[in-house]
């Protein structure tokens, strides 16, 4: 899957192309399952181009998570084999191919051993999303028993955040729609409260002086910050969506990085992989429309 020009869902395209090989150091995986997400959006309307994620070029390939079986490996690759049932993050935005294809090629570190009850469909939902998750985790650093605002909790991002923070020991409050609340707990967060209305009241309400720190997957911004302590931290998820550092709050920005071995310690963690449903790989335009339409309950997952 390819674009050769910046638009709407009518400039991806299907090309045939030579199977990429593996060079020293990497990994060709039969592709069985590639999620679709919003930074493949991003991609197709120049989004990123705009905003220098990666330089100019005459093609552009999308997908950014993939699973399937490892095809063969490149000269000085260990720890993989023909048949390895495998996930992998392609988190190099401007490269000619990526994951939506029927072969992809990725640097080993970047790819995890499945275990043998995680559906390939289901585990194309893990990389981007899952690692984002725990990365941004890295940064909030919430102590057990601290307490953590997650924005967007049923979000792809947001709900493996939820899970992972909760399954850590901290105290989660979950920004979701009063139907998803059920969902969100069943997630682990220990208190829910609406998206709309005075977001900082409520949080406080439940935790007064406010939370140590917050995951802001939905770009709430200033919003999420509010209910944020005094020298306490907050993680924006989406470029540019990071407030100012008001009242000493350490503020970040998580950078998606592939990372093999924490992907595969997510792959086993038993996480509640949600799956919005299959497309064919030529339908991907479809799925681009219906990911712009919003309200998702997980990721749509392109098959070969």
């Amino acid at each position: 899957m390819i674009i050769r020009s910046f638009g709407g869902p009518e400039v991806l395209e299907v090309a045939q192309v030579p199977r990429p090989e593996p060079g020293p150091g990497q990994v060709r995986i039969r592709v069985a399952a590639a999620g679709v997400n919003p930074v493949d959006v991003q991609t197709r309307s120049g989004a990123l181009a705009g905003a220098g994620i990666h330089a100019p070029r005459d093609v552009l390939g999308l997908g950014w998570d993939v699973s399937g079986t490892v095809d063969a490996v490149g000269a000085g690759v260990r720890g993989f084999a023909a048949g390895d049932r495998v996930a992998g993050l392609c988190d190099r935005p401007g490269l000619a191919l990526k994951a939506q294809a029927e072969y992809a090629v990725l640097d080993a570190g970047a790819v995890a051993l499945l275990p043998d009850g995680l559906d390939l469909v289901a585990a194309a939902t893990l990389p981007l999303n899952a690692l984002t998750a725990a990365q941004a985790l890295d940064l909030a650093a919430v102590e057990p028993g601290g307490t953590l605002l997650v924005t967007g909790a049923t979000g792809a991002v947001g709900g493996y955040t939820v899970e992972i923070a909760a399954r850590s020991g901290a105290r989660v409050v979950a920004v979701a729609g009063g139907r998803d609340a059920d969902l969100v707990r069943g997630l682990g967060a220990w208190r829910v409260v609406p998206r709309d209305g005075d977001l900082a009241e409520a949080v406080r309400t439940a935790v007064p002086g406010g939370v140590d720190a917050a995951v802001d997957a939905a770009s709430l911004g200033v919003r999420a910050l509010d209910a944020v302590r005094g020298g306490g931290a907050f993680v924006a998820v989406l470029g540019g969506a990071a407030p100012p550092a008001l009242r000493g709050t350490r503020v970040y920005h998580v950078w998606i990085r592939a990372d093999g071995e924490r992907l595969a310690a997510l792959a086993a963690a038993g996480l509640t992989t949600r799956v919005a449903g299959t497309l064919p790989l030529a339908d991907v335009a479809e799925a681009h429309r219906r990911l712009e339409a919003g309200r998702q309950r997980g990721r749509l997952v392109l098959v070969p």
